[in-house]
């Protein structure tokens, strides 16, 4: 049986992926209403791959699949979304995400998805694929965005940052010293044309308002 962690704050939602996967040859590892609780159990259940809501409390899923890959984990992750906005849909796929479900089809393409992600292949619902594409063709007509030239591991120290998390702080999450805390910053400041931390923050809280619109 291939075990999933599965993550959504509708309790209705997260019944119904496990009534999906009841009689399948998936079985449910763990079941979190947000995105911390996921990341805190990952190290004690091991699953072998994650379903997870795209938008969560206290780690939104596209957070939890940067995170996996900023330590190099290459888990498989299908992000569950009611409607994933063109940005987050972009670093998605920039991460390497497994697979996205739209969930209003979830029913109906979950199990399909989830086989061909054991497979091997990736899994994108066919209306996401059509926007990426869009996406490819726009994007050499946009502006180039700071951000995007920021590693997996640099978005995540910028979001720690943001979050208000002190060198030492952001150091013990990730697992490094304080002295690469330190460099990530500089790199960071140099990418994205700021000195401080306070314009940093800023810069990011900036960033996710423009994608909320």
């Amino acid at each position: 049986m291939t075990r999933v962690g599965i993550a959504d704050d509708h309790s209705i939602i997260l019944s119904g992926i496990g009534a999906i996967l009841e009689d399948s040859e998936f079985e449910v590892a763990g079941a979190f209403r947000n995105g911390k609780a996921v990341l805190d159990a990952i190290g004690k259940l091991k699953p072998d791959m994650l379903v997870i809501d795209l938008a969560m409390p206290e780690r939104s899923g596209i957070e939890i699949l940067r995170w996996l890959r900023s330590r190099g984990d290459a888990m498989p992750v299908i992000l569950l979304s009611a409607d994933i906005p063109d940005q987050a849909l972009a670093e998605a796929l920039r991460l390497s995400v497994n697979g996205i479900v739209l969930k209003d089809g979830a029913q109906d393409m979950l199990l399909d998805c989830l086989r061909a992600v054991v497979a091997g292949r990736r899994w994108i619902d066919q209306q996401l694929i059509d926007k990426a594409l869009e996406l490819a063709v726009d994007e050499h007509n946009r502006p180039r965005n700071p951000f995007d030239s920021l590693t997996a591991r640099e978005r995540t120290v910028s979001d720690l940052v943001a979050n208000g998390l002190r060198n030492r702080e952001i150091a013990r999450e990730l697992g490094i010293t304080e002295g690469t805390v330190k460099v990530y910053l500089h790199r960071i400041y140099e990418k994205l044309d700021v000195s401080s931390r306070t314009e940093l923050a800023l810069a990011v809280r900036d960033r996710l308002h423009q994608h909320r619109r």
